[in-house]
């Protein structure tokens, strides 16, 4: 049996109904069941700023805690004119600091994002993963995740309706847990 893993969700949207966080629950949905997900809202984090850093703010010491208890991560992310939302870029700023304590740091991850266009989200995916790579996160490389046509996916309750995105996102997910094993062995 698997050991459990915890993976910390960080969901690029606030919008409480937003296509990213109904995507996120849907691969938690389809996922192995020994990955553990704990969603990490972003929304409340203050601006980064170096100055705070003397006494940072207690929404910060929270966010970092969470996800330094975490054994991999997971982005879902919309794309916002071509690149990734400032607040995810806020919370990724935010658990990159102080210097040389990154909460990142060679934690693996996965990134999906989503656009009701047919891209996908193609930029803020891409956009996304050069960050992670500056903060030394092994990345899921392969299928790449961006899921296109969000906005109908959907039906009234946030479940996912389209079989073939199911089916895909549940591959995804096996690969995830399979580098998240791979980068913890």
């Amino acid at each position: 049996m698997a050991k459990t893993r915890k993976i910390a969700v960080i969901v690029g949207s606030l919008r409480k109904e937003s296509f990213s966080r109904k995507l996120a629950k849907a691969i938690a949905a389809v996922a192995p069941s020994h990955l553990d997900f704990d969603f990490v809202d972003i929304g409340q984090l203050q601006h980064f700023n170096q100055d705070l850093e003397q006494t940072p703010p207690q929404e910060w010491v929270d966010f970092r805690d969470r996800v330094r208890g975490a054994d991999a991560v997971l982005f879902v992310t919309p794309e916002y004119n071509r690149g990734l939302p400032g607040v995810l870029k806020n919370a990724i700023d935010v658990g990159s600091r102080p210097y040389g304590h990154s909460v990142w740091n060679a934690k693996p991850a996965a990134v999906v994002s989503n656009s009701p266009g047919a891209i996908g989200g193609f930029g803020a995916y891409h956009h996304l993963r050069q960050s992670l790579v500056f903060l030394n996160m092994p990345t899921v490389n392969q299928p790449e995740t961006y899921v296109g046509g969000v906005a109908q996916m959907f039906d009234e309750n946030g479940e996912l309706t389209n079989e073939s995105t199911r089916e895909f996102l549940t591959g995804f997910g096996q690969v995830f847990a399979d580098g998240i094993e791979k980068h913890l062995a």
